[in-house]
């Protein structure tokens, strides 16, 4: 995946929005307000942080050369997913949609069930 196609997929989330409080370089997207993942482009490579389950973020580092702690955030819970095509797409969707749900469950109960009754369980939490 590409910045754009990682834009794009990351748009598609429910209620998914971007802004750029840390300037245009990096784009910051977010549901209910809180950030699910970043995407910026550093030395010519497109990257995004993704939030992530501690076990998982460690697991995801041994497998793929192109997942290292996340840059500038708590590295326990957040990867950096470098795309430079040494991740195959599907698991970077797969990471993208792990953040997002992982991001739901912490939103405030009512914010949480609204997403879940208007998309679904299925939706939210692919």
């Amino acid at each position: 995946m590409d910045y754009q196609s990682v834009r794009r997929y990351l748009l598609s989330r429910p209620e998914a929005l971007d802004d750029f409080p840390f300037g245009p370089q990096v784009a910051v997207f977010k549901v209910k307000g809180r950030m699910f993942a970043t995407l910026a482009i550093e030395n010519g490579v497109a990257r995004t942080n993704l939030k992530c389950d501690p076990n998982e973020a460690q697991a995801l580092r041994d497998i793929f050369t192109g997942v290292l702690p996340g840059y500038h955030m708590n590295k326990k819970h957040w990867n950096t997913v470098l795309l430079d095509g040494s991740v195959p797409d599907f698991e970077i969707e797969r990471m993208i949609d792990r953040s997002y749900g992982l991001v739901v469950k912490g939103l405030r109960k009512v914010e949480r069930e609204a997403l879940e009754l208007a998309y679904g369980s299925e939706t939210i939490y692919r």
